[in-house]
């Protein structure tokens, strides 16, 4: 099963599900991913390699002490920080990052050519992100209560992680997540234009 799970197209479904994870939220994937490198379980590992500081101790550290410190701001500020247009974007340009280290490593340390999974990886994560942050605006507007508002943080960790353990455990699980969050993007965008067509026949 170990060399079954080291050829290149579990790799590459590897790749995809830990870049998916990423884009939803990306600090649990990628202290998922370089724990079970550095305890050598699943197959996971990013050693021999450029990408081995993925599951080095002062990475993990620091991943945990940012994925801490933007908790604790939350509970200051609220979820507006991560709404508002500047730490959005610089959320999502870390998960698309995570993305494509995480699926880059994966293939270097296993001997193959990283370069094609921080192409994979980032465009992973920028799908998920194409369903995760209009989704989270809407339900985030129509909640009322503060603590439910920002609980959204925690379901989408939780997501995150769950995505992320899955496919680390059967690694073809991440063409599936691809496929399930291209369909989400397809039928999402689909509502919206229906619904804007409606609006502009009623306008008429």
């Amino acid at each position: 099963m170990s060399n079954l799970n080291n050829s290149i197209g579990f790799l590459i479904g590897l790749g995809l599900g830990l870049g998916i994870a990423a884009g939803v939220r990306p600090f649990l994937p990628a202290l998922l991913a370089g724990g079970l490198a550095a305890g050598k379980v699943l197959g996971m590992r990013f050693v021999p390699g450029d990408y081995s500081f993925l599951q080095a101790g002062w990475w993990l550290i620091a991943l945990a002490a940012v994925l801490l410190l933007a908790y604790l701001l939350q509970l200051r500020i609220g979820s507006v920080l991560f709404e508002a247009a500047a730490p959005a974007a610089a959320l999502a340009g870390i998960g698309v990052g995570i993305g494509a280290l995480l699926f880059a490593g994966s293939l270097s340390g296993h001997g193959d050519v990283s370069w094609p999974g921080l192409i994979g990886g980032g465009l992973a994560a920028l799908l998920a992100q194409a369903f995760v942050r209009p989704m989270t605006a809407r339900v985030r507007s129509r909640l009322n209560d503060k603590a439910s508002r920002e609980a959204v943080t925690l379901y989408l960790d939780v997501v995150a992680l769950l995505i992320a353990a899955l496919t680390a455990l059967l690694h073809p699980l991440g063409y599936v997540a691809v496929a399930l969050f291209a369909w989400l993007v397809f039928a999402g965008r689909r509502r919206t234009s229906g619904r804007y067509a409606g609006l502009r026949i009623l306008g008429r």
